[in-house]
Order: structure tokens, then C-alpha cells, then sequence
């Protein structure tokens, strides 16, 4: 009878999963204009989409400096929020190196660290090889991530010049992914 109830437990975590999983798949903005059908001197009523806005932030990052969202104002943007912790993040992290050395001026990327000391984060940045090819911020209250709802790990946003959130992206993402979305908003 106790191998029925393990059985039935596996199945219903196994589905429960599934929910989650096609339920979070890509959470992209969507930005084109929709029609509500409604219409002024007979012409068609055009609604623009919500577009929300980065959150501002200001953290420190390895040296000690104070960064804030504001020294980035006009630039397209890709924030990710990752921790040391995190096993998507060991792949993740050195793809966006990849992707900051292939766009160079085009975007910044920022990965702002969940939570960790400086030894750890530090450690786990140098360990992958990514530091000093990303903007590698701190945050020990967790703001950032709390800011944009976060919920699953890795978290990411890409940003307009404009401070739109043109995507937020739940869960890892490759590099070829990182590199079509980089194309479709901001080249």
C-alpha cells in the first residue's frame, strides 16, 4: 500500500511541476499595439500596451562604489538576478560575458547578486570567469529581485533605452536565446 501513495506523491509533484513550468515558459511583454475594435470619427482606437518600468536600484559592486540605475539611463539593458547557489547560473553567467563581449556598446549587462557575501559572490564570479566583463552588482536585501517579483532563479529583464521592461524572462536562458532577444530589442 506505501508504494501506491509514493507512486500517486510522484505523479502529483510531477504534474504539479509541469503546471509551473508551462505556465512560467516565456514571460515576454507583449509590444505591439492591439485594437479594442472601438472607434473615434470612425477611425480604429489604437490601446499602446502597459509597458512597465526597471525598477531603480542602487547597490554596490565588488570595489565598494555605489551603481544606480540612473548611470545607465539612455542604455538598453539586461539585468539578471543570480546567486552563487543557483546551478542555472554557473552556465548563464558566462553567456552573458559572451554576449557583452559580442555587443560591447551596444547594451550593458548587470547581474546583481542575491543575497551572498562578497567572498561568495565574488569567489563564484572569479570561479566562472565572468569578473570584470559584467557590471557585477551586491544586494543584501534582496530589492532588486523582490522589485521585479521575482520567484524562480535565474530572473531576467531586458530594458529599453527608454527604462521599458520589454521582457521579463524567468528561468535559464543559452546563449543563442540571449543573442535573438539582444537582436529583437536592440539592434
Amino acid at each position: 500500500m506505501n508504494k501506491n501513495y509514493l507512486i500517486i506523491a510522484i505523479v502529483i509533484v510531477v504534474v504539479i511541476i509541469g503546471g509551473v513550468v508551462l505556465y512560467n515558459g516565456d514571460s515576454t511583454n507583449n509590444n505591439q499595439n492591439t485594437n479594442s475594435g472601438a472607434t473615434t470619427n470612425n477611425q480604429p482606437v489604437v490601446k499602446e500596451p502597459k509597458q512597465d518600468k526597471a525598477p531603480a536600484f542602487s547597490l554596490q559592486d565588488y570595489e565598494g562604489n555605489t551603481v544606480s540605475s540612473t548611470d545607465f539611463a539612455g542604455k538598453s539593458l539586461i539585468v539578471n538576478s543570480w546567486a552563487s547557489w543557483c546551478p542555472f547560473c554557473v552556465d548563464e553567467l558566462p553567456d552573458f560575458a559572451t554576449i557583452q563581449s559580442e555587443f560591447k556598446d551596444d547594451i550593458v549587462i548587470i547581474a546583481i547578486n542575491r543575497v551572498e557575501s562578497i567572498s561568495t559572490a565574488k569567489g563564484f564570479s572569479d570561479k566562472l570567469g565572468v569578473s570584470g566583463k559584467l557590471v557585477l552588482l551586491l544586494d543584501p536585501g534582496d530589492s532588486f529581485y523582490q522589485s521585479i517579483g521575482g520567484f524562480s532563479m535565474p530572473e531576467t529583464i531586458f530594458v529599453d533605452t527608454e527604462g521599458n521592461i520589454v521582457e521579463h524572462k524567468r528561468g535559464i536562458m543559452s546563449l543563442s536565446q540571449i543573442r535573438s532577444k539582444v537582436n529583437q530589442y536592440f539592434k
